[in-house]
């Protein structure tokens, strides 16, 4: 499929995908939207791509819904059967489960406005990075719609805890990416002429993992945020283990280790 608004830069195991929308603040369409669920839906069975690192072009990493051309185009209007508007409403939330769905890990540069959707996006991401100045919110309710939209209700519970996700939820409220630091809604906050370092240091030191064992990494890392119990998720973790330990990575990371040079792990 060739992207329109998505711009995808593979460097080596890395995909560098780019919101590419940058006169509207790469705010999302049907369109855009159906770009990035398509891209995500391909990378389940594509095990040359062992990253992702999602950014936004221009000013802003995602400024949410393109209120502008859904107004044009009645997209949010009543009038629509409940099957037509449950339809349109999993193009949106249909996106957060493909990125979880899929196996690479998903590293977040996070600049300028990350809202509404844009933010839902930021958190669906597995690791997130934001540059100084960066500024988040669950947009939803500014619009009259709930703040638990694509996930949001979801990831921010696990990521800061309940009274700082109900504070962002129910008010709409930025928060900036200090604060974000604080409360563990991102890793790690740099200036914005370093936030492609960033994700590349971040990218390279999980491509220098084992393929498969990082794959079962964010498999089983889900599983237990998920809320499954311990004797599950050891039930999993055994279950990787042996996995990698049959193909042969485990002999190369302690030989590797032994010689004192980089492993080099098998697909």
């Amino acid at each position: 499929m060739d992207y329109k608004h998505l711009l995808i830069d593979k460097q080596g195991a890395a995909d560098w995908v780019t919101l590419n929308r940058p006169d509207s603040l790469n705010a999302l369409t049907a369109e855009s939207l159906a770009e990035l669920n398509h891209y995500f839906d391909s990378l389940l069975e594509n095990y040359a791509v062992r990253v992702v690192v999602l950014k936004g072009a221009g000013r802003a990493f995602c400024a949410g819904l393109d209120i502008k051309v859904a107004s044009a185009t009645n997209s949010g209007s009543v009038g629509r059967t409940t099957e037509q508007a449950m339809r349109s409403q999993r193009n949106f939330s249909g996106l957060a489960m493909r990125m979880r769905r899929c196996p690479q890990p998903i590293i977040g540069l996070v600049h300028g406005h990350a809202a509404g959707g844009g933010f839902s996006i930021a958190l669906a991401c597995d690791v997130r990075i934001a540059a100084e100045g960066t500024k988040m919110n669950c947009a939803f309710i500014k619009i009259g719609l709930s703040g638990c939209e694509m996930g949001a209700s979801y990831h921010l519970t696990r990521l800061v805890g309940t009274s700082v996700a109900a504070e962002l939820l129910y008010t709409g409220r930025f928060i900036d990416a200090q604060r974000a630091l604080r409360v563990g809604l991102v890793s790690d906050v740099v200036p914005l002429a370093e936030l492609d370092a960033a994700g590349r240091s971040l990218a390279e030191d999980m491509l220098a993992t084992a393929p498969l064992g990082l794959r079962l990494s964010k498999e089983c890392f889900w599983a237990a945020v998920d809320g499954n119990d311990l004797p599950s998720v050891i039930a999993m973790e055994d279950r990787n283990q042996v996995l990698t330990i049959a193909n042969g990575d485990l002999q190369e990371g302690m030989r590797a280790f032994v010689e004192k040079r980089a492993p080099r792990f098998g697909a």
